[in-house]
């Protein structure tokens, strides 16, 4: 682990973030303990640790998914720039699902024990912390509806068009294309759809020119389409905060 100045952090080249005040970065200056590097395929947090660290995503890609005792498993949400790893346990003692890089990603790494001094001390990110677990829970209810009561096509669609946005919002990808590191069995397991209609669902969007995922990169050259065969809109997503 090494240490790096907030001023050098990636994510502040992103406009689709809330930046930090100058009193902000100051404090997390203190706060952070450093960063570091993991390859892909590293197991970031693993389900029923108790880690003493959490972390912000500033480059890469992972997933957290959930693994039941017969071995089945349940992608939870796919990992972006941006996002807080680690927050559940530093609250409730515990993680519940893994998180591992896809990518290779580089972390920004806080110490689980000074979370209380952030609440008490700095106001305006302990909301970034709310807002943050806030938007997991809301994801989370979609993710339910769509497993819920949407068919095949419009999951995978819904899916698509989610990660097509999450990624355009961060800046990466260009020309209607993204960076889409993940297997196709991925988002059959986030879905509860099967590698054979995930596959066969993925072929009809490419037939008909709407969504093409192929070579670890996601072509949308009608998003417009996307959006209604997900039955979803194409709102813009909200800026969000980060530490």
């Amino acid at each position: 682990m090494k240490t790096v100045s907030c001023r050098c952090c990636p994510l502040a080249e992103c406009d689709s973030l809330i930046h930090h005040s100058v009193d902000e970065r100051r404090f997390l200056e203190k706060f952070r303990a450093g960063e570091m590097a993991v390859e892909a395929g590293t197991q970031i947090l693993l389900e029923g640790s108790s880690a003493p660290q959490f972390y912000t995503v500033l480059d890469g890609m992972g997933l957290r998914d959930k693994t039941l005792p017969d071995g089945r498993r349940q992608v939870i949400n796919f990992v972006m720039p941006g996002d807080l790893l680690g927050l559940q346990a530093s609250i409730m003692g515990e993680l519940n699902h893994s998180i591992e890089a896809v990518t290779p990603m580089r972390l920004c790494v806080f110490r689980r024990d000074n979370i209380w001094t952030l609440f008490r001390q700095m106001p305006e990110l302990s909301y970034a912390l709310t807002w943050i677990a806030a938007t997991e829970e809301h994801f989370l209810g979609e993710t339910i509806a769509s497993i819920g009561q949407r068919d095949g096509t419009e999951r995978v669609s819904w899916a698509l068009l989610k990660l097509y946005q999450r990624m355009r919002a961060l800046g990466l990808g260009r020309d209607s294309r993204i960076p889409l590191p993940y297997r196709q069995q991925d988002l059959a397991d986030a879905l509860g759809l099967s590698l054979v209609h995930t596959n066969k669902t993925l072929a009809k969007l490419r037939e008909r020119k709407v969504a093409d995922w192929s070579h670890r990169e996601l072509h949308v050259p009608d998003l417009k389409a996307l959006a209604e065969l997900a039955v979803a809109d194409l709102d813009a997503p909200p800026k969000r905060p980060y530490l």
